[in-house]
């Protein structure tokens, strides 16, 4: 007895022979569908009052056999896509619409996320009488010309109605043509090293400044994108009454992104808030798309992007916090009970292996990093004992922290144009005048909405600013968003414990602002200093008043003697500061002096 798929709730046993009666019907391969299986799906659907369908497997075989309502089919698990690239599922879905209707949304949708060869419905007479057939079919997305809209194309193509019986399409040739051209044409669009995704932002209308908000947004996400290798090739915003608990866009219109998808030959979809386990679930099965939210984003960059031990153990414990909740909708098979040698008697679900074998590895990861942070406490007493001030930059993502270091110390750390590209803090020394030396620290940059995991396994890293007796606020000036980024900034510095350290808040990128809005600036924030940190001309003013706010601690500590380098430290690698001995330094009032040669530190001479 074959089985029945979709709504079988109270069919008589004539109406259930006749549609296990479809299950004897054979396709050739060069038919859509023959004349056959057209009059069995219009019997059984006049019969049953319901639409009534199958699913036609290449070989010709009727694999599924699926029996809707009146207006709606619901398909079953058919399972994953084949794994060659351009391929389809194999299946076409041929049924029955009892009112003369042509293909639905629902049908599109259905051919276009599942990846069907070809979806045909039959319109049938009040009598029961099978009149047209309506089919789709799945096209390649064209490559798009530069200035061109990328969402002129449409993923499929409509064929029909047509008689019944003048179906003239070769449909296993169509196929391999289709094929062939998809493998072709996916080669050609995979431009990312991740592939293309469609950035979605959903919020709700009460909001205050949601249209705003949702650009500013948008825009931090897309970058977000570009530093994890994807390319984002459509944005998508919906602002709703309610956030959907289950799809948080809504069924109609996470189905507008499945075509919007398909026709831009997207394969991820990355999500502008965190999504729960159930969430991340539900959208995913129903897109049948790689689904990513703005923390698993987060996480991969730095995983990306981690260089030191300490850095790769703090993102392996976020991603394990993160991952623990979502282990049991990762896969099926984690709900299995294990079996064979070892696996009888009471037993172990896959599932409760996984998670138990996962605490252990978060326990024994912050066991690493208390150890670890230990050992960067024993170093900063040792710095503090000598008596040298600190100075920390902190400030949004991207900001241009790294470059700031880099111009005052004239050393050559990483500095990139994208998010997150320091994970690890650098410390370099530099010297004023007088013998007066200054311990400047590089540190991790802010971003709204920090995953809450990720900032408590980096917040050991902001350590180093806690001993800070200054901080440098930098903030990019030419961001639209950059009030919002001082707030952020504020709020996470508030949460560390360090408001209440004397800063300097610094403009940076002012060679990309108009003078008449860096005026402006500076009138809302009198003691604020511009500076431009590509240019190191722009940092005379920033390095008077840093050595005008640590005067008072230089008195106290009135001088700084020369000292040789701690073995501990020597070996602390790139990420904590190195000493030598004292740079004579140069005459010259206006520019940084040269850094010197000896590989053991990064030390440079100023005249202010």
């Amino acid at each position: 007895m074959q089985q029945i798929y979709g709504n079988t709730t109270g069919l008589s046993p004539h109406a259930v022979r006749l549609l296990e009666r479809i299950y004897r019907r054979k396709v050739p391969l060069d038919h859509v569908a023959t004349p056959e299986l057209v009059k069995s799906l219009a019997e059984a659907s006049h019969v049953t009052g319901r639409q009534v369908g199958a699913l036609v497997h290449r070989s010709g075989e009727i694999d599924y056999v699926i029996v809707g309502d009146a207006t709606k089919l619901m398909l079953p698990d058919i399972g994953r896509l084949r794994a060659a690239e351009g391929r389809f599922r194999a299946l076409r879905l041929v049924h029955t619409h009892l009112y003369n209707e042509q293909l639905t949304r629902d049908d599109i949708v259905d051919l276009v996320r599942l990846r069907l060869d070809l979806v045909a419905a039959i319109q049938l007479s009040p009598e029961g009488e099978a009149k047209t057939i309506d089919l789709a079919y799945n096209t390649p997305p064209s490559p798009v010309a530069e200035g061109e809209d990328p969402r002129n194309g449409l993923p499929y193509r409509r064929v029909g109605p047509l008689p019944v019986g003048r179906i003239d399409i070769h449909f296993g040739e169509l196929i391999s043509a289709l094929e062939d051209e998809f493998a072709r044409r996916s080669r050609i669009f995979t431009h990312a090293k991740d592939g293309r995704a469609i950035l979605v932002h959903v919020a709700e209308k009460s909001k205050q400044g949601a249209y705003a908000e949702a650009e500013d947004s948008l825009r931090e996400l897309a970058e977000l994108s570009r530093t994890a290798g994807v390319e984002v090739v459509d944005n998508v915003v919906q602002l709703r009454e309610k956030i959907d608990p289950r799809l948080v866009v809504g069924k109609g219109k996470l189905d507008d992104i499945v075509l919007r998808a398909a026709e831009l030959d997207a394969a991820t979809l990355v999500f502008d808030r965190n999504l729960t386990p159930s969430q991340a679930s539900a959208i995913s099965k129903h897109a049948d798309l790689k689904v990513i939210d703005r923390t698993q984003l987060i996480l991969d960059i730095f995983a990306q992007r981690a260089e030191s031990a300490d850095g790769k153990l703090q993102v392996e414990l976020a991603q394990l916090k993160y991952a623990l909740p979502r282990l049991a909708l990762k896969d099926d098979s984690l709900s299995r009970l294990t079996g064979g040698i070892g696996g009888r008697g009471p037993g172990e679900t896959k599932l409760e292996i996984g998670r138990r074998r996962a605490k252990e590895r978060v326990s024994f990861l912050e066991a690493q990093l208390k150890k670890l942070s230990r050992q960067r406490e024993q170093r900063r007493r040792k710095r503090a004992r000598k008596d040298v001030p600190i100075v920390s930059i902190v400030g949004y993502t991207n900001a241009g922290k790294s470059t700031l270091l880099n111009t005052l110390t004239g050393s050559d750390t990483i500095a990139e144009n994208k998010l997150f590209a320091t994970l690890d803090t650098r410390s370099r020394r530099i010297r004023f005048p007088e013998e007066r030396e200054v311990i400047i620290t590089d540190t991790v940059g802010f971003i709204r909405e920090l995953p809450k995991d990720l900032f408590a396994a980096f917040r050991a890293t902001f350590e180093e600013a806690a001993d800070a007796d200054l901080i440098l606020h930098v903030v990019d000036a030419s961001d639209p968003a950059h009030d919002q980024h001082i707030a952020t900034t504020e709020e996470l510095l508030g949460e560390l414990g360090l408001s209440s350290i004397p800063r300097i808040l610094v403009f940076n990128k002012i060679d990309l602002i108009e003078k008449g809005e860096a005026r402006r600036l500076l009138f809302g924030n009198k003691s604020a200093v511009l500076v431009s940190a590509t240019n190191r001309e722009t940092t005379r003013a920033l390095l008077a008043t840093i050595a005008d706010r640590l005067k008072d601690r230089w008195e106290q500590a009135r001088t700084v003697p020369a000292y040789d380098v701690d073995e501990d430290e020597a070996q602390a690698g790139e990420g904590e500061a190195a000493d030598a001995a004292p740079v004579e330094p140069e005459s010259s009032l206006t520019t940084l002096a040269e850094l010197t040669a000896d590989k053991r530190y990064r030390r440079t001479t100023l005249r202010v």
